[in-house]
């Protein structure tokens, strides 16, 4: 359920004051998260006021949600679905296929977030250290059907590539002998010219 008296939108310089802030009061890493502010969504309320916000890095077709601070956490899992509402969107339209956190309120695991297998956890870009225990994670998309498709997308383009190089490699050899053709054609043309002048000139002769 979201919260509808907030927007969410993606953080800007503007408000380091309130995200700052809103970071010291979490024990958050201020210094270092504020030379990533731009990964940042806010939620902000209709005042203006920073409620909310939550990190989103992206690396390939990975994207790890972090570093989420609430200024009122009765108010911390409407926020965050109205916050996840935005990634989700987000994500589709960056092509990321998995999301990724380490977050460990109960709101990610009751909303599809879960223990990666061994073999999902290789997925983790390696600097987002693969051995820490608490990851959790949710696929966007049905990776294998989309390595799939790119598969037979890759397919496609290679049998593409064959056929308009066969194309190509047809037209210059008509091209080819349209041209030897001409020639042909011209040097019978010139034959009969002289042939006929010559064949004039005896009929004119005495």
């Amino acid at each position: 359920m979201g919260s509808p008296a907030y927007r969410v939108r993606r953080a800007t310089l503007d408000d380091m004051g309130q995200l700052m802030a809103l970071w010291n009061s979490m024990h958050l890493p201020a210094d270092d998260l504020s030379r990533r502010v731009t990964e940042f969504q806010v939620a902000e309320g209709t005042d203006g006021q920073i409620a909310g916000a939550l990190g989103l890095q992206m690396a390939g077709t990975q994207g790890l949600l972090h570093s989420e601070a609430f200024t009122d956490f009765a108010l911390a899992d409407d926020l965050r679905a109205t916050i996840l509402t935005r990634i989700n969107s987000m994500a589709t339209n960056h092509g990321l296929l998995r999301l990724w956190t380490r977050e460990q309120a109960p709101f990610w695991k009751k909303n599809g977030f879960q223990a990666p297998t061994p073999e999902t956890i290789q997925k983790i870009p390696e600097t987002w250290d693969r051995t820490a225990a608490d990851w959790l994670t949710l696929a966007i998309k049905d990776e294998e059907v989309v390595a799939s498709l790119e598969k037979q997308l890759a397919m496609l383009m290679v049998a593409e590539k064959q056929r308009t190089a066969e194309t190509m490699a047809r037209a210059r050899v008509l091209r080819i002998l349209v041209t030897v053709l001409a020639f042909v054609m011209a040097f019978a043309i010139f034959g009969a010219a002289i042939y006929l002048y010559v064949a004039h000139k005896r009929a004119t002769l005495p």
